[in-house]
Formats: structure tokens, C-alpha cells, sequence
């Protein structure tokens, strides 16, 4: 395809290099990351027909009314909250996301930080290295297998956490908007499932509905003997409220891949030696980095070669 005829789209985040090579190499691509101005900005407005986005983007309705030729938003990742799609689909806009191909890799990563957390893997490894093992044996730590388990989202994710759990002959139960047809004890409401379990993992969609989901009744309800989980979103868990019951004692401990404000962690939470923090990583393995990228450009080709899209959001 000629570069003329080439389909217009508009970068709006931090994007991995094998995906910006594919859309490089098929279509006239502009970066809002490079500086674009204002009036560049409006030169190029009405030939964008696509725009490629993350997981963390944020794509609102004054954004998009500024591409009148608008027809697709393909998102690099599972979640899309920073995406108005009621307004996308006011106007025929297409919105794509990447699930499944990184169900396994969220999942494990949620065992891990489960793990790692009751068992102060972070600490352990420095009292190792550090030689303070010479001063005597490292603290008793939480047993992970047996224990209780509570899925807040008991989706694709939720379901794989569940099946690895199941390994670690855990009880499970879980907290979702409908009841489902598995075995595990339903919650109706995440207070009572908090109180009911010794790990809460959260992996519900981000966005207006979950936000603040944990806050300090449910963190109250979880106990000091009770661990956080978050490999969902930042957004989900009432950040200073977690930090106040951190400090104080009234959980136990946290592992957390995702945070309010990203990349900024607060000091006070970074500081709390009972906490595992990850970069926002849970997907991020080569193999399932470079699936979510081409399932993102497949998306995009596949519109623009007049097929249906690859994996819509979902209505």
C-alpha cells in the first residue's frame, strides 16, 4: 500500500516497539509522546481513522470529537476504563481490547504476589543477603496453602487465580456482579467476603463503578491477619486508606501491581516493609507482551481491511 493510501492513526501512550513496528510499517502514524502541537495536532485531526491506545490511556468523549473520521480505538491491554465507550459507540467507533492471551500471566502473578507477600519473600531475601541471618533465624511468616481466598471479579482472571489456587488446596470464594455456575461460596457484597477470607485478591475492571472498591470498611472487614491483592487497577482500592491500615496494623500485609497514580508510588506506601510492589508487570513476559501486540494490530488491519475486528470490548 501506497503511503497516501495508507490509514491515518493517532498514538496516544507508551506503546511496546514490536507493536509500533507493525504500525509503523502499515500506516501513517503520528505520536502524540513526540511533542505534536496544537496546530499540528488540528492539521492531521480529520484524516485520523484510528487510534491506538493502552491500557491506561485515557481517550474521553472531547477527545475523539476532534477526529471526525474516527472509526477505531484498538487498546494494548485488557482493561479499556480510560476509553468513553458509550461514546464511541454513539457514533459507530469501534473499541478493541487484548484479553485472554494475558489471563495465564495476570494470574500467575497474582499467586506470586500472594506468596511473596505471606511469606515476606522481599525481606527474606535481603535479611539473606545482608548477613543478618548470622544474628539469628529470619521471623515465622503466613501459611499460603489451606488458607482462605476471596476473587473480587470472577472473570477470565478470576477463574484462572481460582483453578492455581485450587493447587494450593485453598477455600475459595468470590464477589461479582451476578453469581456464576462454579463450585466456590458467592458473596453478594465484598465487606462480607473480606471478613470471610485470609487473602483478598482484586481483579475487577476499572473505572467509575469499582473505584474506591476497598476502602476502609473492607480493609477493616479483611483483618490483621488478612492480605490485599491487587493486580487489577490502581483505582479499586482507596490508596490512602490502604496505607492508614498498613501503618496501623488492621491488615496484614499487601501485594500490589497497580497503583492510584502510576508511575508514582506514594513514599509512605514504598517506606511499609509489609508490602510487595511491582511495576505494573503482571503481563509483562515477552511471549504475552508480543501476543497483546499483534492481537492490538490485528485489530486495526482487520477494520481496515473491511473484516469485523478481532476482539471487541464487550457490550
Amino acid at each position: 500500500m501506497n503511503q497516501a493510501a495508507r490509514p491515518t492513526v493517532l498514538i496516544v501512550a507508551r506503546l511496546p516497539q514490536h507493536l509500533m513496528q507493525l504500525l509503523h510499517d502499515n500506516f501513517n502514524c503520528h505520536n502524540l509522546l513526540d511533542g505534536l502541537s496544537e496546530e499540528q495536532l488540528q492539521a492531521i485531526a480529520p484524516s485520523v481513522r484510528g487510534i491506538a491506545a493502552n491500557g491506561e490511556a485515557k481517550v474521553p468523549r472531547e477527545f475523539m470529537a476532534r477526529f471526525p473520521a474516527l472509526e477505531i480505538v484498538s487498546v494494548f491491554g485488557v482493561g479499556y476504563d480510560g476509553v468513553d465507550v458509550p461514546a464511541a459507540r454513539e457514533r459507530g467507533i469501534h473499541v478493541t481490547h487484548t484479553p485472554d492471551v494475558l489471563t495465564d500471566d495476570v494470574a500467575d502473578m497474582a499467586i506470586a504476589l500472594m506468596l511473596a507477600t505471606a511469606r515476606n519473600v522481599v525481606r527474606a531475601d535481603r535479611f539473606a543477603r545482608s548477613g543478618e541471618w548470622k544474628n539469628g533465624p529470619f521471623p515465622f511468616t503466613t501459611k499460603v496453602s489451606g488458607a482462605r481466598l476471596g476473587i473480587v471479579g470472577l472473570g477470565r482472571i478470576g477463574e484462572a487465580i481460582a483453578r492455581r489456587a485450587a493447587g494450593f488446596d485453598m477455600d475459595i470464594a468470590y464477589h461479582n456482579r451476578s453469581r456464576k455456575d462454579v463450585a466456590y461460596t458467592y458473596y453478594s457484597d465484598i465487606k462480607s467476603l473480606a471478613a470471610a477470607v485470609d487473602f483478598l485478591v482484586m481483579i475487577t475492571p476499572g473505572g467509575a463503578g469499582t473505584r474506591a472498591l476497598v476502602n476502609a470498611e473492607v480493609l477493616e472487614a479483611l483483618g490483621p491477619k488478612g492480605f490485599l491483592i491487587n493486580v487489577a487497577r490502581g483505582s479499586v482500592v482507596d490508596e490512602a486508606a490502604l496505607i492508614a491500615a498498613l501503618k496501623a496494623g488492621k491488615i496484614a500485609g499487601a501485594g500490589l501491581d497497580v497503583f492510584e497514580n502510576e508511575p508514582n508510588i506514594p513514599a509512605e506506601l514504598a517506606a511499609l516493609e509489609n508490602v510487595v510492589l511491582t511495576p505494573h508487570m503482571a503481563s509483562g513476559t515477552l511471549v504475552t507482551r508480543t501476543a497483546m501486540a499483534d492481537l492490538a494490530f490485528n485489530n486495526l488491519q482487520a477494520h481496515f481491511s473491511g473484516k469485523p475486528v478481532v476482539t471487541p470490548v464487550p457490550n
